[in-house]
């Protein structure tokens, strides 16, 4: 039986917003005397703020291969000096990702297997701090941070706080990724761990967590599912923190064990989590063979993608090898499985009135931004950030001047020039 969403509007004046009315299989009494309008659509590309996500500077595939390019961040690239901070290098890597049509997935990381750490210059030379040298991820040389330091502390919080001011409404950006340890993923699985040195103490995760959605209003963050971990992070003896509004995202997604570690992961931070904030991950790269066969038809280790995308609600997922294992028809076509994805089941208009709009969300999960649906240039009121996978309802736009073709798209601010939400429609 087809899960609806049942929201009644209040009648007001003829000037009045859309309203929301129930949706049923029949049509509703005051749409009968409206004329039902053909309308045929279909997906063409992956939509926006969805789909397998590259690497900023990969090659380039087909019209609409994908809507999102992912870039680790060095937060000593944007401050060098105390209270001196350069965000060029954000601003240039964004310019680059918006002139292909697409958006932005950040993660800034101190810690990178085989690399300096990337504390800014003046921490490091700061009195008492000192870095701790070790060996992850299979023998690289690494540096860690030192947590113990106050300024180290000071600055991330600042940092965090500023690149909000400055990028929380910026339609480039469509998610961040923050977190600590290797990669900023949670964990230090190999190497030197040692809480609250190499790693920051719970505390001070705790108040970094509790101030995110403080500075960020409108751009969605996730952390990695190992924050799980109590080895790690403060979630299991302060469970208030679990009401934060945050994703998730999963770096070793269909490895042949997901059914264990990972899936106790996700079920940890909850079910409907992706209700208010996005899910997303990475293909696994414990072996080959799992990016070489994650995205098969067929399925690997006896689950089929598109099921675990359903199951976990995901948005959108790193899949930087997948053109060199797949063709781009499947790498589109797995991209299409999630996210959202919206469909016309009925398009109804009334001369000096408006339109009545049927609308199903065919997807995985919702989309995270503000949406509406627009109709001949005039736009509803109904959020289509609230419409939840399998839900439908309808939406009326009143628009005294709607034509007997009408146009019907859906809006969102969110987008960056060349960007734009479709929809499947076979109307009749």
């Amino acid at each position: 039986m087809k899960k609806l969403l049942f929201l009644f509007a209040i009648l007001a004046v003829a000037c009045k917003p859309a309203e929301i009315v129930p949706a049923e299989e029949e049509i509703p009494a005051e749409y009968e005397s409206y004329t039902r309008v053909p309308l045929v659509s279909e997906l063409h590309g992956v939509q926006p703020m969805t789909g397998i996500v590259l690497w900023t500077g990969q090659t380039k595939g087909p019209e609409g291969y994908i809507s999102l390019e992912f870039s680790y961040m060095l937060y000593s690239d944007v401050c060098k000096e105390k209270d001196v901070y350069d965000w060029t290098v954000v601003d240039r890597l964004l310019e680059k990702v918006a002139a292909n049509g697409h958006q932005a997935i950040l993660r800034f990381r101190y810690t990178y297997p085989g690399y300096q750490c990337a504390v800014p210059d003046y921490i490091k030379a700061w009195p008492g701090y000192e870095e701790t040298y070790g060996k992850a991820d299979g023998g690289h040389r690494t540096w860690f941070p030192d947590w113990r330091c106050e300024e180290l502390q000071r600055f991330h919080m600042e940092f965090y706080r500023l690149f909000a001011e400055r990028y929380d409404n910026d339609p480039r950006i469509a998610f961040l990724e923050t977190g600590f340890g290797l990669w900023a993923e949670y964990h230090i699985y190999d190497g030197p761990f040692v809480l609250g040195q190499t790693f920051p103490s719970k505390e001070f995760q705790a108040e970094f967590i509790g101030n995110m959605p403080k500075w960020f209003k409108n751009t969605p963050w996730l952390i990695s599912i190992d924050a799980a971990d109590n080895k790690y992070s403060p979630f299991k003896k302060q469970p208030e923190l679990l009401d934060v509004r945050f994703g998730n995202f999963d770096d070793s997604f269909m490895c042949e064990d997901h059914d264990d570690y990972n899936r106790r992961s996700w079920l940890f931070f909850g079910q409907d989590r992706y209700k208010s904030s996005p899910e997303g991950g990475e293909f696994s790269y414990y072996t080959n063979y799992d990016q070489k066969h994650c995205l098969d038809t067929a399925g690997m280790y006896g689950r089929r993608f598109e099921d675990e995308v359903a199951k976990y609600h995901l948005s959108f997922i790193i899949g930087a090898d997948q053109p060199t294992h797949q063709k781009w028809p499947r790498i589109i076509e797995a991209s299409q499985s999630m996210g959202y994805r919206y469909r016309i089941k009925d398009l109804r208009v009334k001369p000096g009135t408006g339109a009545a709009v049927f609308i199903k969300n065919a997807g995985v999960a919702p989309i995270y931004y503000d949406a509406y649906l627009d109709v001949d240039g005039k736009q509803g009121s109904y959020n289509l950030r609230d419409l939840m996978p399998g839900d439908s309802l309808w939406v009326a736009v009143p628009n005294p001047s709607v034509s007997d073709k009408p146009v019907l798209s859906i809006s969102c601010s969110r987008l960056v020039p060349g960007q734009k939400i479709e929809y499947e429609a076979d109307i009749k």
